[in-house]
């Protein structure tokens, strides 16, 4: 019997009968000891803050919490669903550089730990609906930092940002805090990049942002409650990479978080972390509907592609490289044959992968794209051809679960609403 690709035990052809294609299955053993790996080797005061924005799925926020992670929110949706899960307020922070005054008033509603304030106008907007409702709220500064430490797939820091205060802004702001008597300085938060896949940045980021922190907070004469050294950590998606190895981050980080919180024991630390908790845990599963030739090159033409999963393309990346995909049904046949993998969307751009080694594929097949667990539909065009969100199922301890249902046509246009044009009937166009 041909051997099969199998999520927590069960078999991939019984999920994909079950729950259907296309769709992202995740392994919830994998999230949860993921996560668990990552707190044993690091220093006990490190705080790890799951960011929503990776997968912001209530049963993949509440299975991480139940291991002890936070959340980081940027939504009122995200903050939502942090609190659905379980997450209590004061283990909650907020951030991104657009806030709306409903997702500020949200914030002070929910009471939580802290606003990650990213402009002098969105300080501005905090003192006054505090104001309104007679409160203090807590604040955290995030900064764009002067310094650059190399490393990361995707710089935020230390060039023109969207992102942030400049740091030469907040040490020239004299008096910061006393005009704005209704908003509670009291942490600092800096996100250097995303995607690092080696260790040393890390631990000199961390560094640089505790010195640039202590200094902040003795300029401007407010208490560190907490230090947020944003996060980044990367996984290894293509070839030539390599994931982390947590024995040396620890042995070059936990030193950094001791010496700081040996002089700093009542500040909370915090690391935001969204796309290495999730991205190993999930498959992203198709179907094949038909294989073809086109001038020599086989085509495994697809029911799912891009507008399910755009990080598969390579957005972000100069270069579009391959994640790593495979034959699910027929897993231990020889992959000897090259395969352009597609989806079912009218443009030449729907290519999951391009040039894969795959075993013959044929009609029917299941074909998974792994590493997929982080920045799948949420961050893709799901409305491209109307075809709407995939199905997402997670398998914990030897069961499985739909987490999410697909749209189906009937949800799409639910949400639409027809406009009768005169004119049209009498022509006969109207449908």
């Amino acid at each position: 019997m041909t051997a099969e690709f199998e999520v927590g035990g069960i078999g991939i052809t019984e999920l994909a009968e079950r729950y259907g294609t296309p769709a992202f299955v995740y392994d919830g053993n994998e999230l949860g000891s993921r996560l668990d790996g990552l707190r044993a080797r690091l220093h006990p005061e490190l705080e790890v803050f799951f960011s929503l924005k990776s997968n912001p799925n209530v049963s993949i926020c509440a299975l991480l919490h139940a291991h002890g992670a936070r959340a980081e929110v940027s939504s009122t949706a995200e903050l939502l669903t942090a609190r659905r899960a379980g997450v209590a307020p004061e283990n909650i922070i907020f951030l991104g550089p657009g806030k709306s005054r409903a997702e500020l008033a949200a914030c002070l509603d929910e009471g939580i730990y802290t606003v990650v304030c990213e402009s002098f106008g969105e300080l501005s907007t905090l003192d006054e609906l505090a104001a309104e409702k007679g409160i203090v709220v807590p604040v955290s500064l995030r900064v764009n930092p002067s310094f650059a430490v190399k490393g990361s797939g995707l710089t935020m820091g230390g060039k023109p940002r969207q992102f942030g205060i400049d740091e030469e802004q907040l040490f020239a702001a004299a008096g910061l805090a006393e005009r704005h008597p209704h908003v509670r300085l009291m942490g600092v938060q800096v996100y250097m990049g995303t995607r690092i896949l080696s260790e040393d940045p890390i631990v000199e980021n961390t560094r640089r942002i505790f010195d640039l922190a202590e200094r902040l907070s003795a300029h401007l004469g407010f208490p560190l409650e907490m230090v947020d050294i944003g996060g980044g950590l990367g996984i290894a998606y293509f070839d030539g990479e390599r994931d982390l190895d947590l024995e040396v981050l620890a042995a070059g980080l936990n030193p950094v978080l001791a010496d700081f919180a040996g002089r700093h024991p009542a500040t909370r630390l915090v690391m935001e972390l969204g796309r290495f908790l999730t991205a190993v845990s999930g498959t992203y599963v198709v179907r094949v509907r038909y294989v073809k030739t086109s001038l020599g090159q086989n085509f495994a033409v697809t029911d799912g592609g891009t507008n399910h999963h755009m990080a598969a393309v390579g957005i972000g990346s100069y270069v579009k490289r391959d994640f790593p995909m495979r034959l699910l049904n027929r897993y231990d046949e020889p992959a000897e044959q090259s395969w352009h993998v597609t989806g079912p969307l009218c443009t030449p751009n729907d290519v999951l992968g391009k040039k894969i080694a795959l075993p013959p594929v044929r009609p029917g097949d299941l074909l998974g794209v792994f590493r997929s667990g982080a920045y799948g539909p949420t961050a893709s065009p799901v409305l491209f051809l109307s075809h709407g969100y995939p199905a997402e199922v997670l398998v914990h301890n030897g069961q499985s679960y739909l987490i999410s249902e697909r749209d189906r046509p009937a949800d799409l246009m639910r949400r639409q609403h027809l406009h009768h044009v005169a004119g049209l009937a009498a022509a006969g166009l109207e449908a």
